[in-house]
């Protein structure tokens, strides 16, 4: 068994998965404000650390800003973390979340243009990436009847993403693992005119160096491509965690108009920075998103 096989589905892997099954568990017996924090306090408290989470943070937040005081990085990094096992938990708790969510009015210039589009039958693409909890507007949309599929990376441990992937499809509308396979279905429930959603802010080795937060970053260009490939309507979307840790505030931004696949792009990356600089402590710093074309350390972001 070659080394990729070993970190996809090997006993570690198993054991990892036994380990957040057993988290979910005890989150899922209480109730769900408590549920929520208590997940995001593990994660914060108990898994970020060893798992070198914060370290990746840190690290991606000094080259975004150097000038950034060690302490205020540090008191993001845990809020990432404190966030991320929030949304893990949200998305395991579907009919309660739904239900609130339902509670959630989407709003902004980019929802007429869904329920315009939606009823032409013509194909709407929702971009967003892993700020706050983009789950959290998939679900406020789907609950005013917008059935929305979704693309999705699968994750590196297979025992995982078994479980994982049906949170994804209790949301409501189909979704697709990236891939020959995923991408077909996909492209087809697109060009039925269905809804789907794309996440655009993890590196891509493949994609386009366009700028993010002031630095290169490779980004994939599908979004845009497959825009104007279909005549869909490209909309910018976000659910911003409220003060409380508990409720969202679902945001559609005007649609992208047509143009080049990268100018189109980097309007999505501009859309995205913008919600990042306002609320760092909701964007997943973990990624390793500047992989590749990474200048000095120390280069002031622009």
């Amino acid at each position: 068994m070659g080394k990729r096989d070993r970190s996809r589905g090997g006993p570690a892997a198993w054991v990892i998965d036994r380990a957040i099954r057993a988290v979910i568990g005890v989150a899922r017996a209480l109730p769900y404000d408590s549920r929520v924090r208590f997940a995001g306090w593990v994660t914060r408290s108990i898994v970020a650390g060893p798992a070198g989470y914060l370290a990746r943070a840190e690290e991606n937040l000094s080259l975004i800003w150097p000038g950034m005081p060690a302490a205020e990085r540090r008191r993001i990094a845990r809020a990432v973390a404190d966030n991320a096992g929030r949304t893990l938990i949200e998305n395991y708790s579907t009919a309660e979340f739904l239900d609130r969510m339902a509670r959630m009015p989407p709003r902004g210039p980019g929802l007429a243009a869904l329920e315009e589009a939606h009823a032409a039958g013509r194909p709407v693409i929702l971009v967003t990436g892993h700020f706050g909890n983009y789950e959290a507007a998939r679900a406020a949309l789907v609950a005013r009847g917008l059935p929305i599929g979704g693309l999705y990376r699968p994750m590196r441990n297979r025992y995982f993403n078994a479980h994982y992937v049906r949170t994804m499809e209790a949301f409501g509308g189909p979704v697709f693992p990236q891939g020959r396979r995923g991408t077909g279905g996909f492209v087809r429930h697109l060009k039925a005119g269905g809804i789907l959603v794309l996440l655009i802010d993890q590196h891509n080795a493949r994609g386009a160096t366009l700028r993010f937060l002031g630095q290169p970053a490779r980004t994939a260009l599908s979004a845009a491509e497959l825009a104007l490939r279909y005549d869909a309507v490209l909309v910018p979307f976000y659910a911003t965690r409220q003060a409380d840790g508990l409720g969202f505030d679902i945001d559609l931004e005007a649609p992208i108009p047509p143009g080049t696949p990268e100018a189109m792009t980097q309007a999505l990356n501009d859309s995205l920075e913008a919600r990042v600089r306002a609320h760092p402590e909701q964007w997943f710093w973990i990624h390793r998103r500047w992989k590749a074309d990474r200048p000095r350390r120390g280069k002031p972001a622009a």
